[in-house]
């Protein structure tokens, strides 16, 4: 991961524009490509960035160093740098991932044991499907033998949508798995998540634990 904290501007261009006037900013390019752009609130949203897979380039300007980030659609982060306090690198490795709490422990083991309740003719290939960025909740098959990667959470937010749209960018690199479709599974799905889910062509459903226990009616809700 590199961290630079810089006084810059940011202009983005694609679907809309949008600008960042000059001020102290933290940037973080990680290993998978992303580039984000980070003020000192906010918690951990960034102010703008961009999602690989994605190209960096640094240049000069007139005045100013420029980076350009350009995604797979063409899309634009334009980066000019007024003045670097700090550039560093660090190696982070392979981060384990997020251990699940019971609950959605015991999701993942229920779904994939009614692997079904998604559709019927869909077969499961198998829970915690390993990739080099971490494991997928659950891999399986549609009707139609097309490869699923579903993601499950307790409280569906974006940053659960992110991390699928991460998983399916690297899936679908694998001639032997692609095309790979995605299903966001929570047992409550905040708006936000949804509407970004949506736009990804990521599928929504909502899970009722107690039904996938079998003490209430077992049907899911698929939105």
């Amino acid at each position: 991961m590199r961290l630079v904290i810089a006084r810059c501007s940011v202009d983005y261009a694609g679907r809309l524009t949008a600008h960042l006037p000059s001020a102290l900013r933290l940037i973080l390019v990680k290993a998978d490509g992303s580039v984000s752009i980070h003020a000192d609130d906010r918690a951990y949203k960034p102010l703008n960035w961009m999602s690989p897979p994605c190209t960096l380039k640094e240049g000069s300007g007139d005045t100013a160093d420029v980076w350009t980030v350009v995604n797979k659609a063409g899309e634009k982060l334009i980066i000019t740098m007024e003045e670097i306090l700090h550039d560093s690198s660090h190696e982070l490795g392979v981060d384990p991932g997020l251990i699940k709490d019971g609950v959605e422990a015991h999701l993942q083991e229920l779904l994939a044991d009614r692997i079904e309740t998604l559709g019927e003719g869909y077969t499961l290939i198998r829970r915690e499907y390993f990739t080099a960025i971490g494991p997928v909740d659950i891999l399986c098959r549609d009707a139609d033998g097309g490869t699923v990667a579903v993601e499950l959470k307790r409280r569906g937010e974006i940053d659960g949508v992110e991390q699928l749209t991460r998983y399916l960018e690297l899936l679908n690199r694998d001639p032997h798995l692609a095309p790979v479709k995605g299903i966001f599974a929570a047992q409550e799905i905040k708006p936000q998540a949804r509407v970004l889910a949506t736009d990804r062509g990521i599928d929504c459903v909502v899970l009722d634990y107690d039904a996938l226990r079998g003490i209430e009616d077992d049907k899911l809700r698929l939105f």
